[in-house]
């Protein structure tokens, strides 16, 4: 986060509280932000509540009080303290930057995001039964291996079912081995392949078989087909295909997730992804006058010309009420209110200083959860506990969907908060993309 960023937080907490009639004083033009000086407390400090007292009929520290609620609760701020007759002292969120950072990395790694090198140089020759749970098995845990840098061997007890093939399945050698290997032994799924292709067809067959335990029963009903929430596939693939959609709708109106497309913009605030890195050198030429980080108010201008509709670009609802038990697509279902990242509900036309709702970080935790969670499925031959953590992505995506939507709505323009919130959409649907083909299942485009 940037002084700059810091000072338009700061007067946007200041409007709050006027808006909210906590605050009865003139909303001032600029807030002037800078370092703290040696000895101080915190990154940054500001005097706009001594400033404010005067008009407010209030001491100087009840305002400063007021407003440190307010600004320690914005993206970005780690902690906000009250130093002196009334001066704020901030100290920066270093997990902004590291949500930037993770972003970034998802989007250059693309689908081989969470592959690595951990077992690089290890050699793992894995055995299984003439059995098509066994089978499909080995072959995730073969892709999970070898994401991880290990060399794979697999094998079979005796020659392949010849309906193997349809599900791409292939094996290195069969028979017994002469040497003791790895054994992959799940549950047996309990009928041939033939039959449980013929039922469910390669995708939803993969899914059934490999979502399970090892050690359970694995789930071969029709519910596999169900194009509803409750089918956890569906549901995967369906967030996968909806951040697709996300992107075609933002090109439509005229941007993209790229924060480097708009690093000369101030449209690109530090609320965007806890802003640039808030590097000390980058400001050692700056102007001591802390008037040049002053709050600068830009309007949606630089977006005139572009429709701002998204439903004219994207056909598909984010949960279709047949698909989604009725939950409601339409913001105007939901009172036509969303979350801020302050906490209060908004009216949907504002999008307020900051992109991200509360509901983000449990995504962008599992994002980066992602590379330790296929490294252990790896280790433990465990292809299911991708699979719960694709459901767990799917499930936080349609939440931080719901909560902030990516795209603009109404008459809103798109602005620094969506293209930061269609970064996190992107990411989460390149970790369900790069997840679904570990398990050797494909993620349609368009669903």
């Amino acid at each position: 986060m940037t002084p700059a960023d810091l000072s338009r937080t700061v007067l946007h907490a200041v409007r709050r509280a006027v808006d909210e009639d906590v605050l009865r004083a003139p909303v001032p033009a600029r807030v002037r932000v800078e370092r703290t000086r040696p000895g101080g407390s915190g990154d940054y400090a500001c005097a706009v509540a001594l400033q404010l007292a005067g008009p407010a009929a209030l001491p100087a520290l009840e305002v400063a009080r007021i407003l440190r609620e307010r600004v320690a609760a914005e993206p970005g701020v780690g902690r906000v303290e009250i130093t002196g007759p009334g001066f704020l002292s901030f100290t920066l969120d270093t997990r902004a930057e590291s949500d930037r950072v993770l972003l970034a990395a998802v989007r250059e790694q693309g689908l081989a995001y969470g592959h690595g090198d951990a077992l690089l140089g290890e050699v793992h020759q894995l055995h299984h039964a003439r059995e098509v749970r066994a089978a499909v098995t080995a072959q995730a845990v073969r892709r999970l291996l070898a994401a991880q840098g290990a060399r794979v061997r697999t094998t079979c007890a005796a020659s392949p079912d010849p309906d193997w093939a349809r599900l791409g399945l292939t094996v290195d050698g069969y028979g017994t081995p002469p040497v003791p290997l790895t054994g992959i032994r799940p549950v047996p799924a309990g009928a041939p392949a033939g039959e449980l292709l013929d039922r469910l067809g390669p995708d939803a067959l993969r899914w059934g078989l490999l979502r399970a335990a090892g050690h359970d029963r694995a789930a071969l009903g029709p519910d596999l087909l169900v194009q509803g929430e409750a089918n956890a596939l569906f549901l995967v693939r369906y967030a996968r295909a909806r951040a697709l959609a996300l992107t075609r709708g933002a090109a439509l109106l005229g941007f993209t997730a790229d924060p480097a497309a708009y690093d000369d913009s101030p449209a690109w605030p530090a609320a965007a992804y806890g802003g640039r890195p808030a590097d000390p050198a980058a400001h050692d030429n700056s102007p001591a006058d802390p008037a040049a980080y002053d709050e600068h108010p830009a309007g949606p201008a630089a977006n005139d010309g572009s429709p701002a509709d998204s439903a004219a670009h994207d056909n598909s609802p984010a949960r279709p009420a047949a698909a989604y038990a009725g939950r409601p697509a339409d913001p105007a279902a939901r009172g036509d209110r969303r979350r801020s990242s302050t906490g209060p509900a908004v009216a949907s036309g504002s999008t307020g200083p900051a992109p991200y709702d509360p509901a983000a970080r449990p995504l962008l935790d599992l994002i980066a959860d992602h590379p330790d969670v296929l490294l252990a499925g790896a280790r433990h031959r465990a292809p299911d506990r991708v699979a719960r953590q694709l459901e767990a992505v799917a499930h936080a995506f349609f939440d931080f969907h719901d909560s902030c939507p990516p795209l603009p709505t109404g008459d809103e323009k798109p602005s620094a908060a969506h293209r930061a919130r269609l970064a996190v959409a992107e990411a989460a649907g390149t970790v369900l993309a790069g997840g679904l083909s570990l398990l050797g299942i494909r993620a349609p485009e368009h669903l």
